[in-house]
């Protein structure tokens, strides 16, 4: 077995307003057995709002890298970063004026001799339809690059706001859709802005003491976060940042993009079947998630989210979905990251979950299985 990694560079006519009608390339990077010569059967994996997809799918640690773990098992494994994530174009986020002006203070000491004011940039970066057009163009890429005609999803967090509504469009080039602590707001918006861009700011910023407490307020389990894992998983968010990184304290600022978003409800999830029908859906999330189902409910329909009223909304029959124990939204870094990996190569192999297409189950840190009570 030999297990290549490849970083692909594809070319992309820009939708995002900051720098729209510009070819720009997005980054891509696949990981396979080269030594398998049989058909290609391709993943493309998404990652979510702030966690840049090498550092979320890809973790250089020990047996983190869920990417590794699929093509081990056969698969043609691709990761993508949207524009404003990890190692595609960021437009207008080297500017440290873009910054959402609440934050700017932080940004010290560096950039040395940086004094706080408005955006150069007033707006919003990134928008539902600029993510689903670079979605797409990946898309594109892979059915080439395989000679298929479909792709399998697997999309952690915000990654559900492109990849569902995607595939409900698209299901003649998605396969099936595997959502990880999927955001969704059943009564979320249908329709795009009046007018784009949205007036704002180009990002928000991140340090690692607000990702450590974020993460250990959903680690209440004895070993639920290993030993020095917080370290690896940051410095692996700084090593795809590389001007956050030399942004304030020593230890760096995460630039998040951020994005306007429509068209991931209740109504989407139904429409046409497609979601449980032609695309079958799995959807996975931790007991301890405090983004995922907001409790009690947000009073704004756009930052109420539920998982299981995500599962409830499909609408198709070839729906499941598991909760797990000792888990929170971090999990791709926990204890349940081997379950997890084991878990996605038994539905990309079988489209099942315990022998069955339909259903809610509970998983404990063994891996075992049972129906939820």
């Amino acid at each position: 077995m030999a297990i290549v990694t490849t970083d692909h560079e594809v070319p992309h006519t820009s939708t995002v307003p900051a720098n729209a009608n510009t070819p720009v390339k997005l980054f891509v990077r696949e990981r396979r057995d080269t030594s398998d010569n049989g058909p290609r059967t391709p993943v493309l994996m998404l990652h979510g709002r702030s966690v840049p997809v090498l550092a979320g799918f890809d973790l250089q640690y020990e047996s983190y890298s869920w990417a590794e773990a699929l093509a081990k098992a056969g698969y043609d494994v691709f990761m993508m970063d949207l524009q404003g994530s990890g190692r595609s174009p960021r437009p207008k986020m080297d500017d440290p004026h873009n910054v959402n002006p609440a934050q700017q203070p932080l940004l010290t000491p560096r950039p040395p001799g940086f004094v706080p004011g408005p955006p150069s940039y007033p707006f919003q970066l990134t928008n539902s339809n600029s993510d689903r057009d670079e979605l797409n163009t990946v898309v594109e890429f892979i059915r080439a690059e395989c000679q298929v005609d479909k792709v399998a999803f697997i999309g952690w967090s915000a990654a559900a706001f492109t990849m569902g509504p995607y595939a409900v469009d698209n299901p003649d080039k998605v396969s099936s859709l595997f959502l990880l602590a999927p955001i969704f707001p059943p009564l979320g918006t249908s329709n795009p802005p009046a007018t784009l861009p949205v007036p704002g700011f180009p990002m928000f910023i991140g340090g690692k003491t607000g990702f450590d407490a974020g993460w250990a307020a959903e680690a209440p389990c004895d070993g639920q976060r290993a030993p020095g894992i917080v370290d690896v998983a940051w410095d692996a968010i700084m090593a795809n940042d590389p001007i956050g990184s030399t942004w304030g304290p020593p230890t760096g600022f995460n630039r998040i993009r951020n994005f306007v978003r429509w068209g991931w409800n209740s109504t989407t999830a139904a429409r046409g079947g497609v979601l449980g029908g032609s695309v079958p859906v799995l959807i996975v999330y931790g007991e301890h998630d405090k983004q995922v189902n907001t409790s009690p409910p947000n009073p704004n329909p756009e930052l109420d989210f539920s998982v299981p009223r995500l599962y409830d909304a499909v609408a198709g029959a070839h729906k499941l979905m598991v909760k797990l124990a000792c888990a929170g939204h971090s999990l791709v870094w926990e204890m349940q990251h081997k379950n997890v990996h084991n878990l996605s190569k038994h539905w990309l192999k079988h489209l099942k979950v315990d022998g069955k297409t339909n259903g809610v189950f509970d998983m404990d840190t063994d891996g075992n299985l049972s129906p939820a009570p």
